[in-house]
């Protein structure tokens, strides 16, 4: 599936703490559709980045966590094993987490693009945990980083507090509309697992760098 035309550079970014039972085996089936998108026949020969300097999926053992800083080459329809990757994840899972998932548009070239003609890079970030409370938590601490991180270059970081509290209720809320509708066993989802994309504007977004 993975191919130097591929139309797109993938690079999936993030740590998942573990539970305690969760072994190689487990992770291995797990993370099944991202291996072998790659073209992999397991998790061993599919954990290295297309980019040497990038560490790939590595799961530490004793430390029970899951860490992914790995690009592939590849389409659209590597969303559709992102969906599948978070549903599994969500039962290794210990708590809360988010993973980052940029395209990066391998055909656009800014140095030769007209003024006119835009990339089509996309970032997505994707939510897993054990349960719809645990994911609410993780999208609750970002969504309250960014905004005060935002805020404070014109207020000071104490005056925020009410800013913080309607957050908390709009969660809130959230929590108690998916519990009244019956689907407490269901992690809220929006398009490819996604609690919500960030495109455009401000250039492309630069590789994590290690």
């Amino acid at each position: 599936m993975s191919n130097y035309n591929a139309p797109f550079e993938i690079h999936v970014h993030g740590q998942v703490p573990l539970r305690a039972d969760a072994g190689y085996d487990q992770l291995q089936e797990a993370l099944k559709p991202l291996w072998k998108y790659a073209g992999a026949r397991s998790l061993a020969d599919g954990a290295a980045s297309a980019y040497e300097e990038e560490p790939g999926i590595q799961f530490d053992a004793k430390g029970r966590m899951l860490q992914m800083c790995w690009t592939v080459r590849g389409d659209e329809d590597f969303r559709q094993s992102l969906d599948e990757m978070c549903m599994s994840l969500n039962d290794l899972a210990e708590q809360g987490a988010a993973i980052e998932v940029t395209f990066y548009d391998a055909e656009f070239d800014e140095d030769e693009a007209d003024e006119d003609t835009e990339s089509r890079d996309d970032f997505v970030m994707l939510f897993v945990g054990p349960t719809p409370a645990a994911i609410m938590q993780v999208q609750r601490d970002l969504l309250v980083q960014d905004v005060v991180n935002m805020m404070e270059r014109h207020f000071d970081g104490s005056e925020l507090g009410g800013v913080v509290a309607e957050i908390d209720k709009l969660f809130g809320q959230r929590f108690d509309a998916l519990v009244n509708s019956l689907e407490i066993g269901k992690p809220p989802r929006g398009p490819g697992g996604s609690g919500g994309g960030h495109g455009g504007g401000g250039g492309r977004r630069p590789r994590h760098l290690h």
